[in-house]
């Protein structure tokens, strides 16, 4: 009898607990809730699932409980229960994965207008490119970064030379715009993650992922990375900044383009050139005299 009374117990406060301390999601500012809703069903599936198994434990400690005039009955095979218990099972098993399975392939079934926006991690940081006029990325590959490529970007591609790129600000969308986020890795296995989107990725090196959104709200929100990838790992953050379209082509605007950053790096080049030519020549009239 006490068991039986600690396992009622024990569902009644899981219930009592999870009404009175509930848990919440963070707010949703993109077109993925539902997501949520997934979560929920599978929830409310695992819930009932979990008080069932504990009542009806607590009804066989009681009801078959020893009593000294009592014997226990043999019974091995019983066929209609086995019927329910797997038609049950099938059942709730669909439930649970039905959703996930639909979410999943809307979560990367990209719609044609959705704009390209490419996030590339290192550790420990995150850039991002953006295509310039003509909609098209150029190609990349990771033999080209160097200092002066940190995108490593094919300098020879001419779709590229417009791309946009952005190193040490944060990432800008505009709202109610269709995004496709294109994800890539420079050196580990990293993960894009903002949780009001309910989007994440992981970013494998050598291969390109991507899921897409649609943010439905205004707002600055975390970017993080869910995934470890070494002592930096904590620190590896940014922001996402969701705006008006005006004030999205206006930040786009004041951007670098990939045949900008170029032509500022040979612009430095040729600078620190000729403050070498100088100072060679300097020194040779000093050895001179």
């Amino acid at each position: 009898m006490f068991v039986a009374i600690i396992l009622i117990l024990v569902a009644v406060g899981t219930v009592a607990f999870h009404f009175w301390s509930p848990w919440w999601f963070t707010e949703l500012a993109s077109n993925w809730g539902s997501m949520d809703t997934t979560m929920v069903i599978t929830m409310w599936v695992t819930g009932v699932v979990f008080i069932g198994v504990i009542l009806f434990t607590a009804y066989c400690v009681l009801r078959f409980r020893y009593q000294p005039d009592r014997r226990a009955d043999y019974e091995p095979e019983n066929k209609k229960l086995e019927v329910w218990l797997t038609a049950l099972t099938t059942v709730g098993v669909v439930v649970l994965l039905a959703p996930g399975l639909i979410v999943w392939n809307n979560f990367v079934s990209v719609p044609e207008d959705a704009a390209k926006i490419e996030v590339v991690g290192a550790q420990w940081d995150w850039k991002y490119r953006y295509p310039g006029a003509d909609g098209l990325l150029g190609t990349s590959n990771t033999r080209n970064i160097s200092d002066d490529n940190p995108f490593g970007l094919n300098p020879d591609d001419v779709n590229g030379k417009d791309d946009i790129l952005v190193s040490s600000d944060d990432l800008h969308m505009p709202v109610g715009q269709s995004v496709n986020v294109l994800l890539r890795s420079n050196d580990v296995l990293h993960d894009f993650y903002v949780p009001q989107f309910r989007a994440k990725m992981d970013m494998v090196p050598g291969l390109v992922t991507f899921f897409w959104l649609t943010p439905t709200r205004t707002g600055t929100f975390d970017i993080l990375c869910a995934e470890l990838c070494g002592s930096g790992h904590y620190a590896m953050r940014s922001k996402v900044v969701v705006e008006e379209e005006a004030a999205f082509n206006a930040w786009l605007a004041e951007q670098e383009t990939f045949a900008q950053q170029q032509a500022r790096v040979k612009a430095q080049e040729g600078s620190s050139l000729a403050l070498n030519a100088v100072g060679t020549e300097l020194v040779r009239n000093v050895v001179a005299q």
